[in-house]
């Protein structure tokens, strides 16, 4: 369940904490009070809404924060599967503001929004202000469903997806292979021109490195010429270096044996003229070796060419070039076979369908199964909500193609009156209507999921009377299997609070703030006197306010 929301800087709230219990929380106040800016928080919370609807300009910091306890052994799993730390059956939703960048974390941990959203529809479902009209949509009659079908229902629309999306790759495959015969020919002879292009270059992997590095050396090689006489003529002749080392090593020999020192002048200069003598023979070699052709700059630069207009054509590289070839004589091949192709992909796709085709099946098995309970299960759900002759159905019909989603149309059929035949919700249900309808289905699918928090947004909308006392019994059995959080106006809901909670406005200064407290039992009477008497409050109506409590409080303890 939710434990609490912690709100800092969002609209007219500056800092806000607020501890919910079990059971049925409600919570009220005047009209535009900031009720939307509590909901709105825990929407920024759960990645469904942004920072920026509701931080005001001159704020650079805001925070939402939610704190859930649940033993789900579901939530554990995905906590596992993120690598998240599990926090004594806590999970702790933040969310923060700052100087225009959001971060969310989960249990203290930097998170991407999507996994937030994940998470958090395990443990908690809000009901917006206007997600009844949600229900005049078919496509959400096969959410609801398929989501009471279960875990299995789950495991086969996985498969299902899967097993479209390869059908539709076979049926791709297959289009594009049926060309005309006049394309077809075209199109062999356009990769037969390709890969007899790339064949004649005779390439080889790394060729061009080594010839761009033999292009450079070629192409200097006058430069190259003139440096290697210049340094053969600095060293190598009879005024060179190699000479005048030769000589001082030829003097110092004649009085290395007076001296130690002059000994080890000596040995030095030996060893330079060894040196020297083996840099001459070098330089000599590479100038016997090194001659400009000018032949192969020419070759080397059209070879060069030859291979970049392939690069423009068919690859970054070399390599890139002949993966391309490859790829364009498998091509070539399936093309000139085309017969057996044509025939292994059509194979391909009948195979595609006939899995899709049985995995359909066995969907439309288990909704019309699941469809069943849940039929009974909604029509006593509605008839404890002032439904009394209530009829429900749910009409699954074929649909002319399959999907990744099966191959059945969903729709919630009903009738409200005796006499009347059951029609599609959307053509009969008022907005009163489909507000308890809603209601009604999601007690029933709150009794078949692990979800512990329900949040209500007015579903109260359109009613009164007897069946909005109705409406408030319904969901004080509601909040007996799972936490209920409503705002409501009307007071026969708020009178059946386990705790309430009221939101109000407070001006200082210049500045507006909204903040939420927790009722104790006079402000119950007070709070639930003047929603009952609006602007004027009297004895009379605060007494009807505690017979309403007490009536309430009877009610909840049968």
């Amino acid at each position: 369940m939710l434990k609490s929301i912690h709100a800092k800087n969002i609209a007219l709230i500056r800092e806000e904490e607020i501890n919910f219990s079990d059971g049925l929380n409600i919570l009220t106040g005047e009209t535009g009070a900031g009720k939307s800016i509590l909901l709105g928080s825990v929407n920024i919370a759960l990645g469904t809404a942004s920072f920026r609807d509701y931080v005001s300009d001159g704020d650079d910091y805001a925070l939402v924060e939610l704190v859930f306890e649940t033993d789900s052994s579901e939530v554990a799993a995905m906590l596992d599967e993120y690598e998240l730390p599990q926090m004594d059956s806590q999970v702790i939703i933040t969310r923060k503001y700052s100087n225009g960048r959001t971060v969310s974390r989960v249990n203290g941990e930097t998170v991407p929004i999507d996994r937030v959203r994940r998470i958090a529809s395990l443990l908690i479902d809000l009901h917006g202000q206007h997600e009844h009209q949600s229900l005049l949509k078919p496509a959400n009659h096969l959410k609801l469903l398929d989501a009471f079908a279960g875990e299995k229902m789950n495991d086969l629309l996985e498969a299902c997806a899967e097993s479209c999306h390869a059908w539709s790759s076979a049926k791709k495959k297959l289009d594009e292979a049926l060309l005309d015969e006049t394309q077809r020919l075209k199109k062999i002879d356009f990769l037969g021109y390709e890969i007899q292009e790339i064949d004649e270059a005779v390439l080889t992997a790394g060729e061009d490195d080594e010839l761009e590095a033999r292009h450079r050396l070629l192409s200097n090689s006058q430069k190259i010429s003139q440096v290697l006489e210049e340094a053969s003529a600095l060293t190598d002749s009879d005024e060179g270096a190699a000479m005048a080392v030769s000589r001082c090593a030829g003097a110092l020999t004649k009085i290395a044996d007076f001296d130690e020192s002059l000994s080890s002048l000596s040995e030095e200069a030996s060893s330079l003229e060894s040196l020297m003598d083996d840099f001459t023979r070098s330089l000599r070699d590479c100038l016997e070796t090194f001659v400009y052709d000018e032949e192969e700059l020419v070759r080397t630069e059209n070879r060069l060419d030859l291979i970049n207009r392939l690069k423009v054509k068919y690859g970054r590289t070399i390599e890139d070039i002949l993966a391309y070839r490859d790829r364009s004589e498998e091509e070539l091949n399936k093309l000139q076979d085309f017969e057996n192709y044509k025939a292994s992909l059509g194979a391909e796709a009948e195979k595609a369908k006939r899995n899709l085709k049985a995995l359909c099946e066995k969907i439309t098995a288990l909704r019309t199964s699941a469809a069943g309970d849940l039929k009974v299960k909604i029509t006593e759900s509605l008839s404890e909500l002032n439904f009394p002759d209530v009829k429900f159905e749910i009409s699954i019909s074929p649909l002319s193609e399959m999907t990744s989603h099966g191959a059945d149309e969903v729709v919630f059929m009903i009738s409200t009156n005796p006499g009347m035949p059951v029609r599609p919700i959307s053509q009969v249900a008022s907005g009163g209507e489909l507000s308890r309808i809603m209601l009604g289905i999601k007690t029933v699918m709150a009794s078949q999921g692990n979800i512990g928090t329900l949040i209500f947004d007015e579903i109260d909308s359109g009613i009164s009377g007897r069946t909005a006392q109705k409406v408030s019994e319904k969901m004080v059995q509601l909040s007996r299997s799972v936490q209920v959080i409503a705002i409501t106006h009307l007071a026969q809901i708020a009178a059946m609070a386990d705790h309430h909670y009221l939101i109000e406005k407070s001006v200082k200064g210049d500045s507006t703030f909204t903040g939420v407290r927790k009722l104790d039992a006079d402000e119950k009477v007070e709070e639930l006197a003047r929603i009952l008497g609006g602007a004027q409050i009297t004895d009379a109506v605060r007494q009807n306010a505690r017979e309403m409590l007490e009536l309430a409080a009877a009610f909840k303890k049968n």
